[in-house]
């Protein structure tokens, strides 16, 4: 248990250290995500987004896995 704490500890670090560079990313303005903008109402839904970041951890998941 321990060890899987550190390790999240360290990948929450990583994410912190790289912020200002994957803010640059075009995630979350990918074709397929839903935004919908009207007076007064703003709703926005990254179905793509969430798609690929679930592949990609699922991908390292069992790439670690193994």
């Amino acid at each position: 248990m321990s060890r899987t704490l550190i390790i999240i500890g360290l990948i929450v670090v990583a994410v912190g250290l790289l912020w200002p560079w994957l803010g640059r990313l075009p995630l979350g303005h990918l074709p397929g995500d839903i935004v919908i903008q009207r007076p007064g109402f703003s709703f926005y839904f990254p179905i793509t987004t969430m798609v690929l970041v679930s592949a990609v951890v699922s991908f390292l998941c069992w790439l670690f896995g193994r």
